[in-house]
């Protein structure tokens, strides 16, 4: 299980926290260390919709430019903006044999699928 996020995101380390504590085994991957591929970023998206993976309500949203925003219309588009801004796509996302399992934290849901 590998779990994408940045090491200073609040959600993400709620994430890990509940992981530690219950014991669940992962791997992290800091997107600000690490960077993310365009063909991972297209293989999430062909699995949950690049809707998904664009963190709108986040800081780094709505800090960029209102003309760079409305360019987000396609797929095309959300990946380089992902690229080049990693701290725009939705955190953590948690990956299990290339799917991806869970998108954000919620420790309702984490109970759920993690057991």
């Amino acid at each position: 299980m590998i779990i994408y996020g940045i090491k200073n995101c609040n959600t993400v380390k709620s994430a890990l926290d509940w992981l530690n504590k219950n014991k669940v085994e992962f791997e992290f991957h800091d997107y600000k260390k690490s960077g993310i591929t365009e063909a991972k970023l297209s293989e999430w998206s062909k699995q949950v919709g690049w809707e998904s993976l664009v963190n709108k309500r986040g800081t780094t949203w709505r800090q960029l430019d209102e003309v760079i925003q409305k360019k987000v219309t396609n797929e095309k588009a959300a990946i380089a903006l992902m690229m080049e801004k990693t701290s725009v796509i939705k955190r953590p996302l948690i990956e299990n044999n290339r799917k991806v399992l869970l998108l954000g934290f919620d420790e309702a849901t984490y109970k759920l699928k993690m057991k």
